[in-house]
């Protein structure tokens, strides 16, 4: 009979901030440049002695293993190794969009319970009505030069830092312990916040990192999603890390103009963006020179339609794989392949993710054209979210996860988003996807970007209004030109009953489309409503 394992074993340890620095160190990477900034540049023996002194100071600023530390903070050095820092320590970052009001922000500091706060200098005025009564915060930090004026300790990062003595070994957290928690977006109700283990970090960068995106320790990686999006954390730190690669960080907000330039003056070998950057960037029309060290795009956060996947191919010279992924899973879980484009489509599961579709009975969906609610199962899922239960039971239902996406698989099985749940609509008693109809719309030539809502006629039943942002404002197509187009190419019931012209869409921090404000936008319009004898109210 064999031994019992003595009282004291547990998990195995690990530290995801260990396996990103020091491990690559060990594996004799250390002269190799591990991340640019706009001030300069650092080694993995750098950001592996730098993270220890921060990871130090935090420790004796009173930080202890488990404790949240909330960031506000643009993309640069000092988020970079705060992040990583907060794991060494075995505390719990949570890096939180630099785009929020301070009343926004004020929600997630008292929801996450924060004992310290991190934050930029430019945001101080946000970050001072976020902590103000905050009852857990015990200390803020800010760059620059002077401290906020706040009832908690107050401390510059400069003073953060002074004389501080390096953690030289990081707490010994398990795969496990809680690492990291990302809010979502909260354009639909009240933010939650997704709580991640170590171990999450290591798997998807074993899955999508490796053997989808294909990353390369001789890879450059510049990311337009920002690190405290789930998509921008991996692109512009989990990959590179995990495997010897550099990553190029950018506080600025993201343009055509400069991040093509950036390419160009890093050499960057992967490029991620978002379908709301890739439309500008093809009407931009910027010198393919720019991008010709990239060897592989990526895009996820929406659908990316096909004619972006093609405009970006045939102007710039790469492909761009699109995937599906969400701050639940940290990453990626579905996702084309390189060389095995399905334009259109989200692609495939990425290995080590299982996905299913189900109808509205829970039964599930065996064979391909039948559209369903998507499910993801994998090790890189959160535990949940914090402090939710209603949600939680709801969302997460055993090892699988509701993610609120409708798909369809193909006869090739790839899978092609259909929209969220409450985006499809149904128009004369037919299911309609806004993503079809969007699709439609970018292939004219005119349009740089397009969104579907449904507005409520006088009897309450969905008529789809598109929201189309032009190439060139002074020859926008007009609205009865887009609808015959649309008429042209897909099933006349399809067609939006109305299109309005704007300069901008709304998005979340993440680059997501907020469809709720367009739909308010819409449904103020004179006229926004068709009553029961209009024609175009019904099919």
């Amino acid at each position: 009979m064999p031994a019992a394992p003595p009282l004291h074993a547990g998990p195995e340890g690990f530290n995801a901030a260990a396996f990103l620095t020091r491990d690559r160190v060990g594996a004799g990477d250390g002269d190799r440049t591990a991340v640019r900034f706009p001030g300069g540049s650092l080694t993995y023996d750098g950001l592996t002695d730098r993270v220890r002194l921060v990871a130090g100071a935090l420790r004796r600023a009173g930080v202890r293993p488990e404790q949240r530390v909330l960031l506000v903070m643009p993309d640069d050095v000092e988020l970079f190794t705060a992040i990583l820092a907060t794991l060494w320590a075995g505390a719990v970052a949570v890096p939180c969009s630099t785009m929020l009001t301070g009343r926004e922000l004020a929600v997630l500091v008292h929801d996450s319970r924060a004992t310290t706060v991190i934050g930029g200098e430019a945001f101080a005025p946000q970050l001072a009505e976020a902590v103000a009564g905050a009852p857990d915060v015990e200390r803020v930090v800010l760059t620059g030069t002077a401290p906020m004026t706040t009832a908690a300790e107050s401390l510059t990062w400069d003073a953060l830092l002074a004389g501080a003595e390096p953690l030289a070994d990081p707490h010994p957290t398990w795969a496990e312990s809680q690492a990291l928690w990302l809010y979502t977006s909260g354009t639909t109700g009240k933010p939650k916040g997704a709580m991640h283990r170590h171990g999450d970090i290591r798997f998807v960068c074993d899955t999508y990192g490796t053997q989808v995106l294909g990353i390369r320790r001789d890879d450059v990686c510049l990311s337009v999603a920002k690190l405290f999006f789930a998509y921008g954390i991996g692109n512009s730190m989990f990959f590179p890390l995990a495997v010897g690669a550099c990553a190029v960080l950018e506080p600025s907000r993201p343009n055509p103009e400069l991040y093509s330039t950036l390419a160009a003056e890093h050499g960057a070998t992967l490029f991620f963006a978002v379908p709301s950057f890739w439309g500008p960037m093809i009407a931009a029309d910027l010198p393919r020179d720019r991008f010709a060290t990239v060897r592989r795009g990526a895009s996820a956060g929406e659908a990316l339609p096909a004619r972006m996947f093609h405009g970006v191919r045939d102007r710039y010279g790469f492909e761009v794989l699109d995937g599906i992924g969400s701050t639940e899973a940290l990453h990626i879980f579905i996702s084309n392949r390189p060389g095995e484009v399905v334009p259109g489509s989200s692609g495939f599961p990425v290995p080590g993710y299982e996905v299913e579709l189900r109808r509205p009975d829970g039964s599930v969906i065996e064979g391909p054209g039948e559209q369903g609610m998507l499910y993801v199962a994998g090790d890189s899922v959160c535990t949940g979210y914090w402090c939710r239960t209603e949600v939680n039971r709801a969302v997460f239902q055993g090892r699988w996860m509701r993610t609120g996406d409708q798909y369809v698989r193909g006869e090739d099985g790839s899978w092609t988003c259909l929209g969220r749940a409450d985006d499809v609509l149904k128009v004369g008693g037919i299911w309609v996807s806004p993503g079809e109809v969007e699709t439609r719309l970018l292939e004219h030539p005119g349009l740089a970007e397009a969104v579907v809502v449904g507005i409520p006629d006088d009897d309450g039943l969905d008529k789809p209004v598109a929201f189309v942002v032009p190439r060139d404002p002074a020859a926008a197509p007009s609205e009865g030109e887009l609808v015959a187009f649309c008429r042209d190419g897909l099933a006349a019931f399809k067609r939006p009953r109305a299109v309005i012209t704007v300069d901008e869409l709304p998005k979340t921090p993440t680059g997501k489309i907020q469809r709720y404000r367009l739909r308010a936008h819409a449904a103020a319009l004179p006229g926004a409503t068709a009553g029961p004898g209009d024609p175009e109210a019904v099919v």
